[in-house]
């Protein structure tokens, strides 16, 4: 019961979170910063900064997010595993995304070895996701294995709360790997428990995996219906679609429909140019993109 008390302040916290907004976030944060001052807030306001921190981190601020996570480190000792564990898991993700993916994973697997000894399944899960996301082969199977199984077993929600995730990470491993039947068979995993979840936009997220992976296993009619379908979910939400746009003139270009396929790659490049992630990570993909847009000749495309 005691342990249900402490966990429920950052589950308040979390909920703050808009993801596809990490400007909007961290507004929200610095808001709620202001609102706890004194020393017995010591603990909240550590908290909070470290979701400042991640913020920054999604916004690619890395230096204000390593001056954010700086503010902390020196009264770690003092405030108790939970802190530890947040610290780690956010220093972590910033040098993860600053593109230093081996300096991040001591900070994951320091996060993990706290979240086991002190109980935290949640934390533990995403500290051994993380793990996995910057490793490959056995070791990242490995983890994905030892995050999906401890998410099964544990009686916190918010472990339980991860298995659409995991599943999908599984997915996309076998995907990345070529391994597209076994990554089906994972995507739609992760679709039952979105489903359960009543997660409106990580279930449109787990169905284009499905869809997508439908398409390169050659299915793609159906493949196409599903992000016909998607699209029209996503514009109900008023959400962005460029991921979903980009697949359908896949769909239509693996059809030999390419008259069809241009406009929706016009429009995808128009969406995710302004993704600064996939601009940093995947500038490849969008000069192929430009070039399909264009008409110009170019190979049916990969994966």
């Amino acid at each position: 019961m005691q342990a249900a008390r402490a966990k429920h302040p950052f589950r308040r916290l979390q909920s703050l979170w808009d993801f596809q907004n990490p400007g909007t976030s961290e507004l929200r944060f610095r808001r709620a910063l202001q609102g706890s001052s004194g020393p017995t807030n010591a603990v909240p306001r550590a908290e909070i900064l470290t979701q400042i921190a991640r913020a920054q981190g999604l916004q690619r601020r890395f230096q204000a997010a390593h001056r954010t996570l700086d503010r902390i480190e020196p009264h770690l000792p003092q405030l108790g595993p939970r802190l530890r564990i947040l610290y780690s898991l956010e220093r972590g993700r910033v040098l993860r995304s600053a593109g230093k993916p081996k300096s991040a994973l001591p900070h994951f697997r320091r996060a993990w070895k706290i979240a086991r000894r002190s109980g935290e399944d949640a934390f533990a899960v995403d500290a051994a996701h993380m793990v996995a996301l910057g490793t490959s082969g056995a070791a990242q199977t490995s983890w994905n294995a030892r995050a999906l199984k401890l998410a099964e077993r544990s009686r916190d929600p918010g472990a339980r709360r991860w298995r659409g995730s995991l599943w999908n990470n599984i997915g996309r491993s076998d995907f990345e790997r070529g391994k597209y039947r076994a990554a089906l068979r994972s995507f739609t995993r992760a679709v039952r428990y979105r489903l359960r979840e009543r997660d409106a936009a990580e279930t449109r997220v787990a169905k284009w995996c499905v869809a997508k992976t439908l398409r390169v296993l050659g299915r793609t009619t159906e493949a196409l219906r599903m992000q016909r379908s998607l699209l029209a979910a996503w514009r109900r939400a008023k959400g962005k679609d460029g991921y979903v746009v980009e697949e359908l003139g896949e769909c239509y270009w693996a059809k030999g429909r390419t008259r069809e396929a241009r406009p929706f790659f016009r429009r995808a490049v128009a969406e995710l140019s302004r993704d600064p992630w996939l601009v940093a990570r995947e500038p490849a993909r969008l000069r192929r993109l430009r070039e399909l847009a264009a008409g110009r000749p170019y190979h049916r495309g990969t994966p």
